[in-house]
C-alpha cells in the first residue's frame, strides 16, 4: 500500500506563585502549598517543528561522531522502529546507532514537517540525504524519515525512526548489491512484548489492507484520522485525500495480504504504534510487490482508533 527508515530537549520553568500576607492561622496551609511548589516536577513545553528538528540533528550527528553514551538518555524506554537489521527495540537500535560499522562524511535534513498526536506524542517527518558508508556498503540516500517523539518529564525522548529511501520511478531496477554482513545478535527480532491493544490493532491495519486489495473507497477513508499523512518512497510525503486518491487508483492487482509480526506500543491511552510486516501476493504496474515493514500511528478521534501517521521501509 505504501512501499515505504532518528531527534531539542525542551524544558519547562516552574514558576512559583507568590500570595500577599494571610492570617496567622492559614500558616500551616501556606507552608503546604510552598512545599508543594517546590517539590513539582518540570514538566516539557509542548514541541515545536524547529525543536524537533533540533534533537533529530544531535542524533545524526551522535551517529556520525560515534557517540556511544548520547543514546542511553536520549531514547525512551518505549522505544520502537527500523534498521538496517530490521525491526530494533531499544537495547538493538542504541547498538546500531552507536554507529562502529558506519563512515558518515555528511548528513543534510530538509523538507520537515510535524505532526502532533495529542499532547504527549509528535512526530517529524523530513528528507534526510547522507554521504557514507555502512558496513562498507553506499548508504542509501536520499531518503524519507520519520522520527517520533514522547513526553517524559521535562524531556522529549525518541521514540520512534525510520527511513524509506526515495525511489526514482524512471530509473531503472538496480542490481541487487551483496548482502553486508549482519551481526547475528542485533539482527534478532525486537523483545519489546506487545501490549493488548496489538491484535485489535493488526486487525484494523489488515482491514486497510484489505480494503487497498479491493479498492474500498469508504473503507479507507473510514480508516484513516482527518489529518493522516503517509510516506511513500516513490511519492515521498503525502496528505490524506493525495494518499487516498493514490491507493484507490493505482494500477495495482493484488491477488492477497498477509499482516503478520504485530507489535504494538502504546504511548497513552489515545495514541499507540503498530509496528508490522506485510506480504502482498500481487502486482503493481506488472511488477511485483516487496514485503514491507509497516509502522502505522494510531490516534483515537471520538473514541475510536484512526490511522494518522502511515510509513513503510523495505522489508530485509
Amino acid at each position: 500500500m505504501t512501499k515505504i527508515k532518528y531527534f531539542v530537549l525542551a524544558a519547562a520553568a516552574v514558576v512559583a506563585l507568590t500570595g500577599c500576607g494571610a492570617p496567622a492561622g492559614n500558616a500551616p496551609a501556606n507552608n503546604a502549598n510552598a512545599s508543594n511548589a517546590n517539590t513539582a516536577k518540570p514538566v516539557a513545553a509542548a514541541p515545536t517543528k524547529d525543536a524537533l528538528m533540533a534533537l533529530e540533528k544531535s542524533a545524526y550527528e551522535a551517529w556520525k561522531s560515534k557517540d556511544a553514551k548520547f543514546w542511553d538518555p536520549f531514547l525512551s524506554d518505549k522505544f520502537a522502529g527500523y534498521g538496517a537489521t530490521g525491526r530494533l527495540d531499544r537495547a538493538a537500535a542504541i547498538k546500531e546507532y552507536s554507529g562502529a560499522d558506519c563512515d558518515v562524511k555528511s548528513y543534510a535534513l530538509s523538507d520537515d514537517q510535524m505532526t502532533a498526536l495529542g499532547a504527549d506524542t509528535a512526530v517529524i517527518t523530513y528528507k534526510v540525504t547522507v554521504e557514507g558508508t555502512c558496513g562498507g556498503q553506499k548508504i542509501p540516500t536520499p531518503s524519507w524519515a520519520a522520527g517520533a517523539y514522547v513526553r517524559s518529564g521535562d524531556k522529549w525522548k525518541g521514540a520512534f525512526h525510520a527511513e524509506t529511501p526515495v525511489i526514482d520511478p524512471k530509473a531503472p531496477p538496480a542490481k541487487p548489491a551483496a548482502p553486508a554482513k549482519k551481526d547475528t545478535a542485533a539482527a534478532k527480532p525486537a523483545e519489546a512484548k506487545p501490549d493488548a491493544a496489538t491484535d485489535a490493532l493488526v486487525a484494523l491495519e489488515k482491514k486497510a489492507w484489505d480494503a487497498w486489495k479491493s479498492k474500498d473507497a469508504k473503507a479507507l477513508d473510514d480508516w484513516a484520522g482527518k489529518d493522516m499523512i503517509s510516506i511513500n518512497g516513490m511519492t515521498g510525503r503525502t496528505d490524506r485525500a493525495t494518499s487516498l486518491k493514490g491507493w484507490n487508483d493505482d494500477k495495482c492487482e493484488i491477488k492477497s495480504v498477509a499482516i503478520t509480526d504485530g507489535l504494538s506500543v502504546a504511548f497513552g491511552s489515545d495514541v499507540s504504534l503498530l509496528l508490522f510486516k506485510a506480504t502482498t501476493d500481487g502486482k503493481c504496474d506488472g511488477a511485483a510487490v516487496p514485503a514491507e515493514n509497516g509502522a502505522t500511528f494510531y490516534m483515537k478521534e471520538g473514541g475510536t482508533w484512526k490511522a494518522a501517521v502511515v510509513m513503510g521501509t523495505p522489508a530485509s
